[in-house]
């Protein structure tokens, strides 16, 4: 990703790129923050959550393959950084909804651009896949 402490910018993360424009000391923490956001799950249900709140057993069903387990541990995390509400109603039965905050609808236009970028291509780069899987 970035490169630490360059010669001609100690102060920055990298001498040229998006990473120029970071702090040394915030790489760490950005790379923690891209690592989670860039998740394949919490993409999904970044996704997902977009057209509105849903149900935990919706959302379930929207994000296919997605475990309760994972999804568990991902809309926490995502609600940890402040990019998905949970919302807990007192009704029997107990009913959560989970929806993005204005921070996480500003990602949204992004995810939605690489899950595009994905199945545009996905047919060129499981091709490269097999040609290199199959290379001497």
């Amino acid at each position: 990703m970035c490169a630490m402490d360059t010669p001609d910018r100690p102060d920055t993360a990298a001498g040229r790129g998006p990473c120029a424009a970071i702090p040394a000391e915030q790489m760490g923490f950005v790379r923690q923050i891209l690592d989670r956001i860039g998740d394949k799950w919490s993409m999904l249900v970044i996704a997902v959550l977009e057209a509105g709140p849903l149900r935990y057993t919706d959302l379930q069903r929207e994000v296919p393959g997605i475990s309760q387990r994972m999804l568990t541990l991902t809309v926490r995390q995502l609600q940890q950084d402040g990019l998905v509400t949970r919302t807990a109603y007192a009704e029997v039965p107990p009913r959560v909804e989970y929806a993005l905050t204005p921070m996480g609808r500003s990602l949204h236009q992004i995810v939605t651009s690489l899950i595009t970028w994905v199945a545009d291509h996905h047919s060129q780069i499981r091709e490269h896949r097999t040609r290199t899987a199959t290379a001497p």
